[in-house]
């Protein structure tokens, strides 16, 4: 069956971007849920985790998940996605973004694999969203992990997105400690933090 134009469109939630609608890659990303991303949101907030911060979005996918927190007051957005035609798309979701805000491109999207990245990339980071593709095997999530620790801000927040089956991530092993954990239907979302030692 074909998909619609609607089935591959999301919105921006709140903040200064509320309503922008995001074009969304046809194949290879599994988009956040409006639902899932407005109780994660809402969960940032509470943790006063979003304004200001320096936030990386790693398998970007659409850019949905920095594009919302940039709405919601972030200061710089990182976008990391490996596939062109799916970083092209964040480019342009960037760009609508930025029209609606009103303000000059301050997110920055990378085409490049997540690991390569990381080698190269200037932190720190206050807040990452990390929402492998189904296809990433658990190995290979948790060196990703264990590449952004050191990255990361003495009180950063790192979002985990997989889908409720998966193996949960090693996060003792990637100098992570888990702050808290909820299942959305088939998503389950993990919080993380640096392992005390390593800030």
């Amino acid at each position: 069956m074909a998909v619609s134009y609607r089935d591959r469109v999301t919105r921006i939630i709140a903040g200064a971007a509320r309503g922008a609608r995001l074009d969304v890659p046809g194949a290879g990303t599994r988009p956040t849920s409006d639902r899932v991303r407005e109780s994660l949101f809402g969960a940032l907030e509470s943790m006063d985790a979003i304004s200001g911060a320096r936030v990386l979005d790693l398998y970007a996918g659409s850019g949905a998940l920095g594009l919302e927190a940039w709405s919601r007051g972030a200061e710089r957005i990182d976008l990391v996605e490996m596939s062109r035609s799916a970083a092209n798309i964040v480019g342009r979701n960037a760009a609508v973004v930025a029209r609606a805000m009103g303000v000059a491109v301050a997110a920055k999207v990378h085409q490049s694999a997540v690991r390569a990245y990381l080698s190269r990339a200037q932190g720190p980071f206050d807040l990452v969203f990390t929402d492998p593709p189904y296809d990433l095997d658990d190995a290979a999530m948790n060196a990703d992990l264990a590449a952004l620790a050191p990255l990361l801000s003495a009180d950063a927040v790192v979002v985990i997105e997989r889908g409720k089956r998966a193996a949960p991530p090693d996060l003792d092993a990637c100098g992570l400690t888990l702050l808290r954990e909820k299942t959305y239907g088939d998503t389950r979302i993990w919080w993380a933090e640096l392992a005390e030692g390593d800030a």
